[in-house]
């Protein structure tokens, strides 16, 4: 576990050295172990996060809660509000149900815009997935160059099993979202998101309507390919 831990945060440390770089958090428990180790470590990495207006209520009291672990340790971006507007009266208030498309528009306006503004100006964007987080990430690399941003992308955990992740937490301390405790492996939107039964993937709560591969939000569209770790921007 120290090797993977280390391993990880070389990938923090050659993120932060393309200042400025940023970690997005859901405060999900892959996030949580980056947050901690970005924050006990002092590496020099800006956190944001995404509120999206529709988030569980346990995922506030997280964010509260990380507030007095760590402190004033993050910034929160909203969706536009006359983008929000006008995607509630053209589809509905949970128009998402109704197709795909609506889907990824409401997603598109409180998730995606949100996050190419807390990106701007970036050259590295950290994030905590992991390869085995679902069918479309089965590629994931440690570092590529997300082309449609301009920046390097940074996915330390992209290697770590679940199984690791709450190793770390647990044996840190470190707090966590209460949904995971109820069977939420991956906790995005209240609307979006439901509890799992033992046996399915990670990720068959998230979008439950949907198929696997198009269960992704617009944020991680696809992966780019890998380059080495060490290897120059």
């Amino acid at each position: 576990m120290n090797a993977r831990i280390d391993s990880t945060l070389g990938l923090l440390r050659e993120a932060a050295a393309l200042a400025p770089a940023a970690f997005s958090t859901s405060f999900g428990a892959e996030d949580m172990v980056l947050l901690d180790l970005i924050r006990r470590n002092r590496i020099a990495i800006d956190v944001f996060t995404l509120d999206t207006g529709r988030l569980h209520e346990d995922t506030y009291a997280l964010m509260q809660r990380v507030e007095q672990v760590y402190g004033r340790c993050y910034e929160t971006f909203y969706p536009d509000s006359i983008a929000l507007q006008t995607l509630v009266r053209e589809r509905g208030i949970n128009g998402f149900y109704a197709s795909i498309d609506n889907r990824k528009a409401c997603c598109e306006v409180r998730k995606v815009e949100p996050l190419k503004r807390a990106l701007a100006g970036r050259r590295a964007w950290v994030t905590g997935l992991r390869s085995q987080q679902a069918v479309s990430r089965a590629q994931l690399g440690a570092r590529a160059r997300d082309h449609a941003l301009g920046l390097e992308k940074f996915n330390p955990l992209h290697d770590w099993t679940e199984s690791q992740v709450w190793e770390y937490l647990r044996s840190r301390g470190v707090p966590y979202n209460g949904l995971h405790d109820r069977h939420y492996p991956s906790i995005g939107c209240a609307p979006c998101t439901r509890a799992v039964a033992l046996g399915e993937d990670v990720r068959a709560g998230r979008w439950w309507w949907e198929n696997a591969e198009s269960k992704e939000c617009g944020l991680h569209p696809s992966q780019p390919s890998t380059i080495p770790i060490g290897a120059a921007a």
